[in-house]
């Protein structure tokens, strides 16, 4: 069974940037097909950052320059960079592989205007 831990979240100002950590622990653990998820209060889940094998990485359009996913494999963390922060960031962010794995408990992100 895989574990998913998010942390680093946190309130910030507009503009401001968060870096994001997910840990894996478990068996079986695909980091390379990982995503970072967010969901804004009222709203549903979105895919904002994944990779798409290969070494390859796909964004949500709202978020494209401003977040990038990375990853650790020896340390099974997958990171989330994020820059330019906008309110509308704001919302719990999760880790998973297309909702394959038990989801966190995620790590709330909070954007002030």
């Amino acid at each position: 069974q895989v574990q998913l831990v998010e942390s680093g979240g946190g309130l910030v100002q507009a503009g401001g940037s968060l870096r994001l950590s997910c840990v894996a622990s478990g068996s079986i653990f695909r980091i390379e097909a990982m995503g970072w998820y967010r969901q804004a209060p009222g709203k549903q889940r979105e895919l904002v950052a994944v990779f798409t094998g290969g070494g390859s990485t796909d964004y949500a359009d709202s978020v494209k320059g401003r977040f990038t996913i990375s990853r650790d494999n020896a340390k099974n963390t997958v990171y989330l960079q994020m820059n330019s922060l906008k309110p509308e960031d704001t919302g719990v962010y999760y880790c998973n592989l297309g909702g394959l794995y038990p989801w966190g408990q995620g790590t709330q992100v909070t954007v002030s205007s």
